[in-house]
């Protein structure tokens, strides 16, 4: 094809089939996940259900702003307005897919025209030690689910798991005498686990009190039991760990929200508290940017003062 009819060609070129491209493209080139593909998906589409299949040549500052008004006022079950943050996941998606164009040579508004929504950062919930123990004292140890559920909860503040990747682990996977093993979180990116002492000796007590050989490491036992092709009775959700938790932290008489991740983050409030440097923490988390780790940095201010009050000088 020669050149100039390539870029005449490219002019015209529809914002829909651009994106059928560029998706093949993260699922091929990028080896991106395909939660992630189908996302990216969902929010590009939401500019074609806004625009039509307009060209990408027409994606301008001034069609950005009006798509941006029209997204603060879709709108969701649960609020009037779509919060902030998820807008801001349509324009990353936006602004990945500008930079695609600009690979392909397709004329398109380049990528760092389109500006982010500014965000009220959330504060970090994370539970105390007497939290954590009270917490962990809840699920019924004599029972098959409630050891799986004790090896659950000391999994997730040991290793700072995400829920996604504590459902998706197997047998196979959780070396318990090294007490670590590789996982593959966001972004397909593989990193290392470590767990603790404690962790590991409630993982084998649950391992050893079952009398199944399926391979999910957490399995399901209350309701319908399915079995995939593989023969794999169904693998506990990371919905039903959620509500597992949540149930637990209600039993144990903490009034604060908690989830799976608020165990993620005590396991990395407890790591920068006691001296860890924030980039180990942001490696052991699977942050792939520090700005992300930095959340945890202002729960560690009654830390500093400490530090402040001990090292500073003091005029006698």
């Amino acid at each position: 094809m020669a050149p100039n009819f390539v870029m005449s060609y490219n002019k015209l070129m529809l914002f829909t089939k651009a994106r059928v491209d560029f998706l093949e493209y993260l699922e091929i080139e990028q080896n991106r996940s395909q939660k992630t593909i189908r996302n990216y998906d969902h929010y590009l589409t939401r500019l074609t259900d806004f625009a039509g299949d307009i060209k990408v040549s027409d994606v301008d500052p001034d069609l950005i702003r009006q798509w941006r008004l029209w997204l603060n006022r879709l709108g969701t079950n649960d609020s009037d307005e779509l919060q902030k943050n998820t807008q801001n996941y349509h324009l990353i998606a936006l602004r990945s897919f500008l930079k695609f164009c600009a690979k392909r040579d397709i004329p398109a508004l380049p990528a760092d025209k389109v500006e982010l929504a500014k965000t009220v950062r959330k504060q970090v919930t994370f539970l105390s030690p007497e939290e954590l123990e009270r917490l962990f004292a809840q699920p019924d140890i004599t029972t098959l689910p409630g050891l799986r559920d004790r090896a659950i909860l000391e999994l997730l503040f040991s290793s700072g798991l995400r829920v996604s990747e504590l459902v998706g682990l197997d047998r196979e996977h959780i070396n318990l005498k090294r007490r670590e093993f590789m996982v593959r979180g966001k972004g397909q990116k593989d990193r290392p686990i470590f767990i603790s002492p404690e962790a590991a000796e409630w993982i084998q007590a649950y391992i050893d009190k079952r009398t199944d050989n399926v391979k999910p490491l957490f399995a399901r036992y209350s309701g319908r039991k399915t079995v995939d092709n593989s023969g794999n009775t169904h693998r506990l959700t990371a919905r039903s760990v959620q509500r597992m938790v949540a149930k637990y932290a209600l039993l144990a008489g903490i009034t604060k929200h908690v989830s799976p991740h608020t165990l993620r983050h005590s396991f990395a409030t407890d790591l920068l508290m006691n001296g860890a440097d924030l980039r180990s923490v942001q490696a052991l988390l699977g942050h792939s940017n520090i700005s992300t780790t930095q959340i945890y940095t202002h729960v560690t201010d009654p830390h500093l003062k400490s530090v402040h009050e001990q090292f500073h000088h003091k005029k006698d």
